[in-house]
Formats: structure tokens, C-alpha cells, sequence
């Protein structure tokens, strides 16, 4: 499907037709090549993979990415670099406007076989912008090709933020995760959980490192700072925010989330505003 946007013109003012299609960027003759496309809440991708790594981030909305390994809540001002072939799905929890950068695989080899979620600096976004004000296929050495080297260079340097829900495989502690990511403010115990999985609370104890890596506190903890960020994007104050996740007191809330992140949520909140 084709899609024009007036806004992205040519040198003689004819717009470009930009696809929508993930399928039309996997074979591009650049590096790197950006699409846009909209969303609507409750929309929904299907497992699926690239032949080229993607950096999967929205200028607005928010969007959970899921893989076989973990699952990844992102507001606006976080991104998703996806390695080449991983299979991921997509859920839109609200309107979504998506920039998605679609990165060679050679070129890409250097970032890793990880997911990884990345800060997306004002200039990362701005110069992913540019890009799509371009044609897919840029002129070599021109404006185009050298965005594409500088957004390589930013990507290279974004700072890499520690916040992924690794995702078991036992049946009953899918079941327990699926729950809780359902309501992350629950103030359920392990064992208000275990009598639901049909299991007991030692063996979900025991099953979160081994199936996860994180013992059950770590894991909640990065669902919390999952839904925090998202609430902080929505301009949510860390009180209502720290209340809504089941914590005892805001300082509460900004010691776990500042121990993890290195910084408080007050800082995320001041330099959103900026």
C-alpha cells in the first residue's frame, strides 16, 4: 500500500510516495531507509521478522513490542533496535504516529544479536525526520545519504536504556506474567498469583530466575519502570504515578526507579519538558 504525504516534496514540489509496507524497504539499494506510518489504538501486527535490523520508535502513542525473549513497552522518547531475523509482533495501546528506520544488515552487524531499547536524543529524532523528507532511494553523497551516515553515528552513541520484561516459556508463569503486565499496579502477593497458576509460590520462585533470568522482585520491578515511563510520557507527577504501581511512598518509588536507571524520575520529567 502507497500512501503520499503532501509535506515531502521533491526540488520541482511533487510530492514523494512513501509505502507503508515494511516489505518495500528490506531491499532498498541504501544502508539506511526510513518509513512513517499511523496507527490507531488496539491495532495490531503479527509476528513477523526483517532481513534488515529496524529501530522501531513512535513520535507519539505508545506501543508494546513482544519477541520469544521479552517484551518491550515504548513511549515516544524510546526506541527499539530489533536485530536482523528476530520475530516480533506489535500491540498499539493508544494512537500511534511510528518512524521506523530500516538498517542493512552488514551495517547493522555492529550494534549486536539483542534487542536493545535506546534513548532517542533530540537530534536522532530530528535527523530520522529528515530522512523521511527524502526520497527512499537518496542520491549518493547527497543530503540523504548523509543523514543516513549521522543517524548511524547516533545510534552508535545513544545511551542504552536497562528496561526489558524477559518472557518465560512455562505455562503457568506465562500465565502469572500475562496477569500482571494486565495490571502492573496490582498489589497481589506470589502467592495470591500461585493459587491462580495453579502451582505454589515456591515454584514460581523458583521458575523466575530460571525462566527469566530475574528473580520475581527484579521482574516486577522492570514491568514498573516500564509503566512508568509511560505514565511520565503522559505527564503523569511521580506521586500518582508511584501510588498507582502499589508502592508505600513516592521516595519509595524513586529510589527503586533511580538504583536501576541511575537517574530520578523528577530528571526524566525535567528534561521531557525541556
Amino acid at each position: 500500500m502507497y500512501t503520499t504525504h503532501p509535506a515531502l516534496a521533491d526540488e520541482d514540489g511533487m510530492p514523494f510516495t512513501r509505502s507503508t509496507n515494511a516489505h518495500d524497504y528490506q531491499h532498498v539499494a541504501r544502508p539506511v531507509t526510513a518509513m512513517s506510518k499511523q496507527y490507531e489504538a488496539s491495532d495490531y501486527t503479527p509476528p513477523h521478522c526483517h532481513v534488515r535490523a529496524q529501530l522501531l520508535f513512535a513520535t507519539e502513542g505508545v506501543m508494546r513490542v513482544t519477541t520469544e525473549h521479552g517484551v518491550w513497552i515504548l513511549p515516544p522518547r524510546r526506541a527499539l533496535l530489533i536485530p536482523v531475523g528476530v520475530v516480533h509482533e506489535l500491540h498499539i495501546l493508544s494512537k500511534l504516529s511510528m518512524r521506523t528506520v530500516y538498517i542493512d544488515a552488514q551495517v547493522a552487524a555492529v550494534f549486536g544479536p539483542a534487542c536493545k531499547v535506546l534513548e532517542v536524543s533530540r537530534l536522532l529524532r530530528e535527523l530520522i525526520l529528515a530522512l523521511l523528507a527524502e526520497p527512499v532511494e537518496y542520491a549518493l553523497e547527497g543530503r540523504g545519504d548523509w543523514l543516513a551516515h549521522l543517524i548511524l553515528s547516533e545510534l552508535a552513541a545513544a545511551d542504552t536504556v536497562p528496561i526489558a520484561i524477559p518472557w518465560p516459556r512455562d505455562r503457568r508463569l506465562v500465565a502469572v506474567c500475562s496477569a500482571i503486565m494486565e495490571a502492573p499496579g496490582s498489589r497481589r502477593s506470589i502467592e495470591d498469583w500461585a493459587q491462580d497458576a495453579g502451582a505454589s509460590a515456591r515454584t514460581l520462585i523458583r521458575l523466575f530466575p530460571k525462566e527469566t533470568g530475574l528473580h520475581y522482585r527484579q521482574w516486577l520491578q522492570q514491568v514498573h519502570l516500564a509503566e512508568a515511563f509511560c505514565r511520565l510520557d503522559r505527564g503523569e507527577g511521580v506521586a500518582a504515578i508511584a501510588y498507582a504501581l502499589g508502592y508505600a511512598s513516592p521516595s519509595a518509588f524513586s529510589a527503586m526507579f533511580r538504583r536501576i536507571l541511575g537517574r530520578t524520575p523528577q530528571h526524566y520529567l525535567s528534561e521531557w519538558r525541556l
